[in-house]
């Protein structure tokens, strides 16, 4: 499988909101970098913020663009994030079910076929006056 694929399925995976297939995708001590956050190491982490994510938020990437390096050690992504706000997110505003649309982009380390590292950014200022 190449970077692209493996890139694809975990966003595949993303949009049908199937964490066991994200993280049967990543290398078991994974590190995420979480935007405007700490990095979290190990798929345990990871299955935390995404059901995290998954209270707070509902989302769909599309336009998703991938870019790969010729080993398949490195990958980046380009994408919109269509969501809708759910619940309210510890000092963030208050949900009420506000829809936004956010460009946004993740960059990949891979190791042995699976995602190693993977670090996401967009505009937080842009969603808070989206949802605001």
């Amino acid at each position: 499988m190449t970077a692209n694929d493996t890139i694809r399925r975990y966003f595949d995976a993303f949009n049908a909101g199937d964490t066991a297939e994200m993280l049967a995708c990543l290398d078991p001590e994974i590190e995420h970098h979480v935007n405007e956050g700490q990095i979290r190491r190990g798929t345990g982490k990871f299955a935390e913020f995404c059901d995290h994510m998954s209270r707070c938020y509902r989302e769909t990437l599309t336009e998703i663009v991938i870019f790969a390096n010729g080993d398949g050690t490195r990958a980046a992504a380009e994408f919109i994030v269509n969501g809708t706000y759910l619940e309210t997110d510890a000092g963030l505003p208050e949900a009420k079910g506000q829809t936004y649309r956010l460009p946004a982009g993740s960059f990949f380390s891979l190791k042995d076929g699976r995602i190693s590292r993977v670090v996401t950014y967009y505009n937080l200022g842009d969603w808070v006056r989206q949802v605001s």
